[in-house]
């Protein structure tokens, strides 16, 4: 086992490792943007989206849970080679643009979200500092905004001005150069180490079921992966239908929570190192979060537009900020040989979470309203934040 009494790497050898595992989050969040992007302009229908949307965490779930035994064995940045690679043939296939060929797209992008976390844990955890750990997982997580927001400025003037296959040809070309970072980093993070032997499914998920603390990480991450992406994909339609804005305002505020959720994900990060309390600081995310869908849900119209804005920015700043100190404490936790199974086992929740989502949101916004589904997620998000708090007194050794 290697951890950081033994590594024989300076401390420096960190950047790198962070700036190159960032990159791979922010190439994975790119490509998984480029569809919903371009749809206007390739003329992609709702429905299409969501075969891509299913493809990718059909995929995804068993390639995050499995992957963690070829990280062992292959190391975290050979894992990045092949993910930047996944993507490669992803957008190759997305760029013919029929509906077979976006959905091959998805699985293909599935086999790249799955690993890529799983992957950067069990790298950066063993090159950072316990203290650090919360920060410096924060910062790596910091890549899912980088690419959103890299693919909202620059993927549909380059739809327009050039076409649709041209914004698949640019991410293509971006993994290609990650390929060639992740090979030229790669002879310098190489284990000395035996691999582990492998885990059967029963292994893996004792894994997550044998430390109470873990298996409440991932009970909670299920609704909070669910709020979060709904705040991404169904805040606009909140918005307009609900609370009285404009299009162009709602989408105001949804930057305004995309805002709230980088600086969320460095500010929860610094505060858990800070104060050495990754599980209290996801407690009070959840809190936050829950607080936030139900003002928004059931008030959010008396709010008037700054109000609206300010607590859409809290919003962001708590149900998109959780994931960096989330995957700290998992790091924290999990057995230092097993950090990339472990945490691929909890992200699975995490995955069913984020597939659960659409389904509870539709349903309640059939029977009720938008605001309602916002209100039940809420309610999910603070059974996940009693949980993580009833964990919090599992002291048991691991």
């Amino acid at each position: 086992m290697v951890d950081g009494k033994t590594a024989i790497r300076p401390a420096p050898a960190l950047l790198p490792a962070l700036g190159a595992m960032t990159a791979l989050q922010a190439l994975v969040a790119l490509a998984l943007f480029a569809p919903g992007v371009v749809a206007p302009r390739a003329h992609i229908e709702i429905w299409q989206l969501s075969m891509f949307s299913c493809a990718v965490f059909a995929v995804g779930i068993p390639a995050s849970f499995w992957g963690g035994g070829f990280i062992a064995r292959l190391g975290s940045l050979r894992i990045a080679s092949l993910c930047a690679a996944a993507i490669v043939v992803g957008m190759a296939l997305a760029s013919l643009g029929s509906s077979i060929a976006l959905l091959a797209a998805g699985l293909c992008l599935g086999l790249a979200m799955g690993p890529e976390t799983p992957a950067s844990a069990a790298l950066l955890a063993r090159l950072v500092t316990a203290e650090r750990r919360a920060f410096v997982f924060s910062v790596r997580q910091t890549g899912n905004q980088i690419g959103a927001v890299c693919g909202s400025l620059a993927l549909p003037a380059i739809a327009i001005s050039l076409g649709p296959a041209w914004c698949y040809a640019l991410v293509g070309v971006c993994a290609l150069l990650a390929i060639l970072l992740f090979e030229w980093l790669r002879p310098a993070y190489t284990d000395k180490i035996i691999p582990p032997p492998k885990l059967d499914l029963r292994a893996r998920l004792a894994l997550v079921a044998a430390d109470r603390r873990i298996a409440t990480l991932a009970l909670a991450s299920m609704p909070f992966s669910a709020m979060q992406v709904s705040l991404n994909t169904v805040f606009v339609t909140l918005g307009t239908r609900e609370l009285g804005l404009s299009h162009i305002e709602a989408g105001m505020a949804l930057a305004c929570a995309q805002a709230g959720g980088l600086v969320g994900r460095l500010g929860w990060g610094y505060l858990a190192m800070r104060l050495d309390a990754s599980r209290a600081v996801l407690v009070v995310i959840g809190l936050g979060m829950a607080f936030c869908a139900t003002l928004l849900g059931l008030n959010g119209v008396s709010l008037g537009r700054s109000g609206q804005f300010v607590v859409a920015a809290l919003f962001g700043l708590t149900a998109s900020g959780w994931n960096g100190v989330f995957i700290a404490e998992i790091a924290r936790l999990a057995p230092q040989d097993r950090i990339g199974e472990t945490t691929g086992a909890v992200l699975t929740a995490s995955y069913a979470g984020l597939l659960a989502a659409p389904a509870v949101v539709s349903i309640v916004d059939g029977v009720a309203s938008l605001g309602a589904a916002f209100f039940a997620l809420a309610c999910l998000a603070l059974g996940g934040t009693l949980a993580l708090f009833w964990g919090s007194h599992d002291t048991a050794d691991k």
